[in-house]
Parts: C-alpha cells; sequence; structure tokens
C-alpha cells in the first residue's frame, strides 16, 4: 500500500467543496466560480474541485487550499478530463489534484485508465484522484496507483443502479477493502444527514456540491417541498 500523499493525508476528516456551474447558466462565469471557492473556503473547505481550465486557473488565485481540477469535455460516456492531453492541461492549469474518469470504460484516445496514470507519472507526481462508479473500477484504479478513490460516478455509467443519496453500499465496501487508502464520497450528498453518514461508513473525505455550489438545484428542491405542502 503506498504511502499517501502528504496533500492527502491534510484531507482526512474534511469537507471538500466542488464549485461548478454549467453551460449557459447566470453563474457560469470562471471569475464567479472564483468567488464561490473563496465563499467556501472561508466556511471551512479543506480543498475545492473547479471544473474546465479556466476556471481552475481563477480559482487558484483565489483560494489558499487544494485545487483539485477536471474538465468535462463532451456529456457521454468518458468525459471527465477524457484523455491523457486533457490531464496535462488541467495539470498546466495550476491543479493541485488532477481528477478523471477512473472508470473500465474506453477512453477516447485509447488509454486505459492504468496507462494514463503511468504516463502522467512520468511527467509529475501531482495527487490524482480517480472518478469511479464500481467496486471492479475502484479496484483497478487503486491498483493502478490512484492516490484517492472517489465514488463520483456510481450510479450515473450503468454500472450500479442510482441511489437516493450517496451509495453508502459502495463506500462501504471499498473502506473495507482498501484499508489506508483515501476513499472519498462524492455524488448525490444533498443533506448534512448524508455527509455525516459517508463519514459513518468510512470515508476519508466528503465531497459536496450542488447542495452547496449550485442555487439553481437548491431553489427548485424547496421549491418542489413548498408546492407540495
Amino acid at each position: 500500500m503506498p504511502a499517501l500523499h502528504p496533500a492527502i493525508r491534510a484531507l482526512e476528516g474534511t469537507l471538500i467543496v466542488s464549485c461548478q456551474a454549467y453551460p449557459g447558466e447566470p453563474m457560469r462565469d470562471p471569475r464567479t466560480m472564483a468567488q464561490v471557492a473563496a465563499a467556501v473556503e472561508e466556511g471551512g473547505a479543506s480543498a475545492v474541485r473547479a471544473q474546465g481550465l479556466e476556471d481552475i486557473a481563477q480559482v487558484k488565485t483565489a483560494v489558499t487550499v487544494p485545487v483539485i481540477g477536471i474538465w468535462k469535455d463532451g456529456s457521454e460516456g468518458v468525459f471527465i478530463t477524457p484523455t491523457l492531453a486533457h490531464c496535462r492541461a488541467v495539470i498546466e492549469a495550476g491543479a493541485d489534484i488532477l481528477a478523471l474518469d477512473g472508470t473500465l470504460r474506453e477512453r477516447p484516445d485509447g488509454l486505459t485508465f492504468a496507462e494514463t496514470l503511468r504516463r502522467i507519472r512520468d511527467l509529475t507526481d501531482i495527487p490524482v484522484m480517480a472518478d469511479c462508479d464500481s467496486e471492479e473500477s475502484a479496484l483497478a484504479a487503486a491498483e493502478a496507483g490512484a492516490d484517492i478513490i472517489g465514488t463520483t460516478l456510481a450510479g450515473y455509467t450503468g454500472a450500479r443502479p442510482s441511489t437516493e443519496g450517496p451509495d453508502l453500499e459502495l463506500l462501504s465496501s471499498l473502506v473495507a477493502q482498501l484499508p489506508g487508502r483515501a476513499v472519498v464520497a462524492e455524488g448525490r450528498v444533498h443533506t448534512t444527514a448524508q455527509a455525516a453518514a459517508c463519514r459513518e461508513a468510512g470515508a476519508f473525505a466528503v465531497v459536496v456540491g450542488t447542495a452547496i455550489t449550485h442555487p439553481t438545484s437548491i431553489t427548485r428542491w424547496f421549491g418542489a417541498a413548498v408546492q407540495g405542502a
């Protein structure tokens, strides 16, 4: 079992916040995302996750905590930092931690996750987070040497059913099988109770995005509750 990278050890038992807005939305501006990132750092976030090269660069100047960088390119199949070229660009944009699709699906450039990671290691020792969708992909990513194993894509690829909240079953299984590794809960953590449940299940850290940084979704949740009362 590889030793935890110092930047990863500092995240244990903490909240990581994903600061993203979707194309066409009013907040879809790198400067706005940088301000959101600064706000969540003030609230106690130990790291922020930023999407897109401009966002990564802007957020990097706005916070002192680590920036987990991704680049979403496309909307189907493997689109979270999908190729080695995307990985290089995210690193060059200033990310402190590189996150990429860690599933077993075919990547656009034909490289496997393990091959991609090996080539990244030839370039830099930046910590790498694997966004996984199943027990199989998570264990394979861990075997390949990923520093963080995330449940990010569980319920989104068809490998596992989509749960109402975070996939606690998968999380618990990975924690048991990967002792000492940074298994991070991400995906559909919408309440403080769910965040606490992730930690109780053994999550090294918890990533929350929509419930903190996406006012459009939050407004819809409250609107539906009011109208349904």
